[in-house]
């Protein structure tokens, strides 16, 4: 074999040697997972005690009342083991102070905006049951992830914080602050002054 189709050969060989090599994609480090959760279909209680109100929990929460030093007598929370998440109710009497009690909670939930990438506010309105409140979606790596009120703009007054018992990771928890979220305007939809 002449010395020029050696040459030819080698070149030929050595560019199919490489082409596998030079053909490979970077390694790239995967994504953090995130555990799948399957929730159970959603069926609701009624909660009806001495209470100056009652609503409608998922069948599977606890309702438990708040032990806290600074609880008042008709706070409680709604706890969901299998989350590791409580709501947070606290209600009070409204006499000639509603205005306090919603530039109080507006100040509670914007102690959030720091760690929060958007806080989206809905009103809810149910005349029938004369009920007026306004839902606070947290978005973001922020302690809570939902607040709401509801009053009836004379007498009582409801409020509510979302908090899960771990440090707060808005990608890890979405599934679960969605699937809370849809309790918690079912809670406001059933829910009745006394």
């Amino acid at each position: 074999m002449p010395r020029h189709s050696r040459i030819i050969l080698l070149s030929f060989l050595i560019v199919f040697a490489c082409l596998p090599i030079s053909c490979r994609d970077k390694a790239m480090p995967k994504p953090k997972g995130y555990f799948r959760i399957d929730f159970p279909q959603k069926n609701y209680e009624i909660w009806n005690q001495d209470y100056p109100f009652s609503f409608e929990y998922l069948k599977g929460a606890k309702v438990i009342k708040d032990k806290s030093r600074l609880a008042e007598q008709y706070w409680l929370n709604i706890e969901y083991p299998k989350y590791n998440a409580i709501l947070h109710l606290s209600y009070k009497e409204v006499s000639k102070n509603l205005e306090k009690y919603l530039e109080d909670s507006h100040k509670l939930v914007y102690k959030h905006a720091i760690k929060a990438d958007a806080i989206d506010e809905k009103n809810y309105i149910d005349k029938e049951n004369n009920i007026f409140g306004l839902v606070y979606r947290i978005q973001g790596n922020a302690a809570s992830a939902i607040q709401f009120i509801a009053t009836d703009s004379s007498k009582h007054f409801l409020r509510g914080s979302l908090y899960f018992n771990n440090h707060p990771n808005s990608d890890s928890l979405a599934p679960v602050i969605q699937y809370i979220d849809r309790d918690i305007v079912h809670l406001m939809e059933s829910l009745k002054w006394k």
